[in-house]
């Protein structure tokens, strides 16, 4: 009985996981394994842990649900907290694996776990990796290599919109022989004090709360695009501050891959046929398509999404002062929307796309603070950090990447236009 092994890394999901389905159309046993590595959980250079308690428990509810779900079809997820390079040789010797099934990861922090990987096990072991994270498929797009991707946002969408369709989803595997799931696992998923992180009760103003978990994920679509039907407003309410169901939610589910992209899509489809199509229900896809570009972009661009001088290779003065950032990551600098944000952050793990502009706008254009420190403070607490869209939008708002305009927030202004009756400055400022 020939077995394949799924590592699963962002992709914690058992329906459009085109790894998990060619695994279970090449072999009659299939095993899936999840690292939490503790290299994750370590400090950065910054000073920020890479993953933070609220991503932390996030992860956990994901790799949970995860496991349920594999189980349903006869699929053992082994989770081990420890890193890849040392535990899969021993691993794959041991279940006679020949071929790993991942997706594909480009970014060099996992470029780098790959190669130390294929250098510790053996020569024979295959590696089948897809790109499995896009809304539009890379062999898809109209350019003939990376290289052409747009340096404009709007010349990308544009081009692609009206050239690219989006594949369909890929279907789950059917259940495979029982016998699969009769192995001897006794591995555990860890809880946040096994990875060095404190236990904490959710914040009861945060407008993010919800559990991990592809389960979880289907979950909120049912409710925000049927149940609701606030998909049918989302562009008019996306900018809100306060609450749950001022946008979608869906980043947290889709930044781990427990939903793709491209099941979003569908489900916007279908509503737009069944309910309402307008330009509320494209502006989420716009948004799906944002995202793809960053992805591209990182393709493009490489390891230069995380210098200092970003894509565009600008040699700016940038400071490093101690006092500057415990006072914008603890909420005391001179401006009142930028300190509520900052203290919804830190106390929930989450903050709206509109905060996130202010705060990354102040911090680098004003402050002229190393906006690299800012990204990683993010990495750290974001629940929905993706390293594409969280670095592409920290040097777009830096000036160091994508913004044409090179545009520079007014705070003041911003918070008189989006948070007039300072409810959400009151929500996160009162004593």
């Amino acid at each position: 009985m020939s077995t394949g092994l799924v590592w699963f890394q962002n992709n914690l999901r058992s329906e459009d996981n085109l790894p998990l389905s060619k695994a279970c159309e090449e072999h009659e046993q299939v095993i899936g394994i999840y690292f939490f590595d503790p290299r994750k959980f370590e400090l950065t250079e910054f000073g920020f842990k890479k993953i933070g308690k609220f991503r932390a428990k996030f992860l956990i509810e994901s790799i949970t649900e995860l496991k349920e779900n594999l189980a349903a079809l006869n699929i053992p997820l082994f989770i081990h907290y420890e890193k890849p390079e040392n535990r899969l040789p021993e691993f794959l010797q041991q279940h006679s694996i020949s071929t790993i099934y991942l997706q594909e990861e480009w970014t060099s922090e996992e470029q780098s776990l790959i190669s130390r990987v294929k250098n510790a096990v053996s020569e024979n072991i295959q590696f089948k990796t897809y790109y499995d994270q896009f809304l539009f498929h890379p062999e898809d797009i109209p350019y003939s290599d990376f290289n052409e991707i747009p340096k404009v946002f709007t010349n990308f969408r544009k081009k692609i919109e009206t050239k690219v369709s989006v594949r369909n989803c890929t279907p789950a595997p059917e259940p495979l022989n029982e016998e699969s799931f009769n192995m001897i696992n006794e591995t555990e998923v860890p809880n946040l004090k096994k990875l060095g992180l404190e236990e904490f009760q959710q914040d009861l103003r945060s407008a993010f709360p919800f559990k991990g978990g592809e389960n979880q994920a289907k979950k909120r679509i049912q409710q925000y695009f049927w149940q609701t039907e606030n998909l049918a407003k989302y562009k008019q309410t996306r900018n809100g501050l306060i609450g749950e169901d001022y946008s979608s939610k869906l980043s947290g589910w889709l930044a781990n891959g427990s939903i793709s992209a491209k099941q979003i899509y569908w489900q916007v489809q279908k509503f737009e046929n069944e309910i309402i199509k307008n330009e509320d229900t494209y502006w989420l896809i716009f948004e799906l398509v944002w995202r793809d570009y960053f992805k591209f972009i990182s393709l493009k661009h490489g390891d230069k999404i995380f210098k200092i001088g970003g894509i565009l290779g600008k040699d700016l003065e940038w400071s490093n002062s101690e006092t500057a950032r415990k006072k914008w990551i603890s909420g005391e600098t001179d401006k009142p929307f930028v300190n509520a944000n900052m203290k919804e952050i830190a106390a929930t793990g989450f903050m709206s796309n509109r905060g996130r502009q202010n705060v990354a706008s102040f911090w680098a254009k004003e402050l002229k603070q190393d906006w690299r420190v800012g990204a990683a403070y993010f990495e750290s607490l974001l629940i929905d950090y993706d390293v594409h869209s969280n670095w592409g939008n920290w040097m777009y708002n830096s000036g160091v990447g994508n913004d044409p305009r090179d545009r520079k927030f007014n705070i003041k202004s911003q918070a008189e236009r989006y948070e007039p009756h300072q409810k959400f400055q009151e929500l996160w400022l009162k004593e």
